[in-house]
């Protein structure tokens, strides 16, 4: 899988401050942490996000494989 950072430099930092306070879980699911499937970047982005499309928290957009 390929993707690269929201060009949203705002949203980057507020996205990556929580991922540090949540030691890499995802800070947008309520109780991810220690979680696998949450692990950044989470399972659902990995398996479901289409191709040009944010994961949830707006940290990641999909490219072409």
């Amino acid at each position: 899988m390929k993707a690269h950072l929201n060009s949203n430099t705002e949203i980057v930092e507020i996205v990556r401050q929580g991922l540090q306070e949540n030691d890499g879980y995802c800070p947008c699911i309520y109780q991810s942490k220690g979680k696998p499937e949450y692990k950044c970047p989470c399972e659902d982005f990995r398996r479901n996000v289409i191709v040009g499309q944010l994961c949830h928290c707006g940290l990641y957009i999909k490219d072409v494989m």
